[in-house]
């Protein structure tokens, strides 16, 4: 997936989920979205590449960025918990991040969970009387 698809992908999930705004704290070029004020994506561009980082449990960042060419250690972030994600373009992808890894590539199922596991994350830290959704069962899957 080209990086613009991931951010589009990316974000007209995003807004759907509740209470998310989306604010410019650190300029135009930078939008942070957030749930109840905290933030849980933001969009940027990294050397010309639009990419966004992203929460994550440390055990997940750890498996992806070593199976996926456009996850990296999070940009400006906590390495730890959170993770930057471009989409693969045209050139030399491998060699735009230090660190980047060829493997599977990025998929929209993949990216869908990787949105909601942010969003997830951040709900879950919140006082139950403040989380907008209950982190445990949204966005689950229903078989059928």
């Amino acid at each position: 997936m080209d990086p613009d698809t991931v951010l589009t992908l990316a974000h007209d999930q995003a807004i759907q989920y509740p209470l998310v705004e989306i604010e410019y704290p650190f300029g135009p070029e930078y939008a942070v979205y957030k749930v109840r004020g905290k933030m849980f994506m933001m969009f940027f561009d990294l050397r010309g590449v639009p990419s966004m980082n992203l929460k994550i449990d440390p055990l997940d960042g750890e498996v992806l960025r070593d199976a996926y060419g456009e996850i990296t250690a999070g940009y400006h972030m906590n390495k730890k918990h959170w993770i930057t994600v471009a989409g693969a373009g045209t050139g030399d992808e491998d060699s735009r991040f230090e660190g980047g890894h060829a493997g599977t590539p990025l998929d929209a199922e993949l990216l869908h969970d990787l949105v909601l596991e942010s969003y997830c994350l951040i709900v879950a830290k919140m006082a139950k009387k403040d989380r907008p959704v209950d982190p445990e069962t949204f966005g689950e899957r229903r078989e059928e």
